[in-house]
């Protein structure tokens, strides 16, 4: 108070101009980083089939590939036993195939009386078409990977990352088991750390799927320089989300900061800035527009913090931004989901195994079916046994009369 008193006595009786540096005078201006977005449950991403079923059936596949490729087309059980937690099996491994008998069919071996698995015929068709798929589509498949390593520091992208994302970019599970194919345009190197890596031998220019989308849309505006693209991610509101107004007016401000692809260097940007929040955007945008179902577990996108320059809490940017991404907290586990592609005016192409994998959440939804008509039909056989013993015991009582 007595600065206060000091400093306006001076300003009243100096015939000068003062200039006041009060602490309190300035205000403080939030970046659109500092937002907190409260998150909001849709019923609609929560029950995408392909997203909901994906952890199930990724093991499945792997079991698949196991049992396709034994000569006698068939496996005893305890060769997968111990292979669990290799194949990301949640629960006892023999449990969990009984589970899906649509897909497997057990039977009784020629030795020791064990269980053995084979495949049910629709599972074999199944398993033919997704290596199909492969042969036919395979450039529209590992064009994914390249595109990938090229928003990477360096253009290389250690194999252990690549391995983790396997199941996300739809490539074989023996994809790297003899090395890589040059013949698409890769080359196995040895990283700085002594990791083996993989990069890109050609230097081609790759365009972001929000600049492809924005020149068919001639949305491709210029800043007021004239010299940075300024492209507009598009928006999809759950259903009763309401931002407040100060929010919604830091979403517009964040829609005309100037766009930076995934494939340009960034290392020049304040990682504090807005344009340095869109640039993480981007590359989370462009990261799910790869994968298959467009999702992924969000602790599984944490090797890629390094590689692709992101901050350490880059996966913040999913909750800031529920306009353009959704985090599903299904299955005990939070998957990020990219909302554009479930949308009838997506600009994002579909996988090629996408269609694939929605026939095998099909075909596991017949083993429900199944089970429950099993376990109907052995409450029925109960049933009969209670019913007989019951006349049984009243067919003897009037005997002894």
């Amino acid at each position: 108070m007595v600065f206060l008193r000091n400093t306006l006595k001076s300003l009243l009786s100096s015939s000068e101009p003062v200039v006041l540096n009060l602490p309190c005078l300035h205000a403080c201006k939030c970046s659109y980083v500092n937002v907190y977005m409260k998150w909001k449950k849709d019923s609609y991403y929560d029950s995408i089939p392909q997203i909901l079923n994906s952890p199930f059936l990724k093991p499945i596949t792997s079991l698949i590939n196991i049992i396709s490729q034994d000569p006698n087309g068939c496996i005893p059980v305890s060769v997968v036993t111990k292979r669990g937690l290799e194949l990301d099996i949640p629960m006892k491994v023999a449990r969990f195939l009984r589970l899906y008998p649509s897909i497997f069919e057990e039977f009784v071996g020629p030795q020791y009386n064990h269980p053995w698995f084979r495949l049910t015929p629709q599972a074999l068709e199944l398993h033919e078409e997704e290596l199909a798929v492969y042969r036919n589509r395979r450039e529209d498949i590992w064009i994914r990977l390249k595109k990938l390593i090229l928003m990477s520091r360096g253009g290389v992208l250690p194999v252990r990352v690549i391995r983790g994302l396997q199941w996300y970019l739809g490539l074989p599970e023996s994809s790297f088991d003899k090395g890589v194919d040059s013949d698409l345009g890769f080359e196995l190197v040895e990283m700085e750390d002594g990791e083996k890596g993989i990069r890109v031998v050609s230097d081609e220019t790759v365009l972001s799927v929000m600049e492809i989308n924005a020149m068919k849309q001639r949305t491709w505006a210029d800043d007021e320089e004239g010299s940075t693209k300024a492209i507009e991610f598009p928006l999809y509101p759950s259903k009763g989300l309401r931002l407040k107004k100060k929010i919604e007016d830091w979403i517009d401000e964040f829609q005309k900061t100037p766009y930076v692809s995934p494939y340009e260097d960034s290392s020049h940007l304040d990682p504090c800035s807005d344009v340095s929040e869109k640039r993480v955007v981007g590359v989370l945008h462009e990261l799910l527009s790869l994968f298959v179902e467009h999702s992924a577990e969000r602790k599984n996108l944490l090797c890629l913090r390094n590689c692709l320059g992101l901050p350490q809490k880059f996966y913040k940017a999913f909750e800031r931004h529920p306009h353009i991404f959704y985090l599903s907290l299904q299955n005990k586990t939070c998957t990020a989901i990219l909302k554009e592609a479930y949308n009838h005016n997506s600009g994002i192409e579909a996988h090629p195994l996408l269609k694939v994998r929605k026939k095998y959440v099909k075909l596991m939804k017949e083993s429900e079916v199944i089970l429950k008509n099993r376990r109907m039909k052995h409450r029925g056989v109960h049933d009969e046994d209670v019913c007989l013993n019951l006349n049984l015991d009243s067919t003897e009582g009037d005997t002894n009369i």
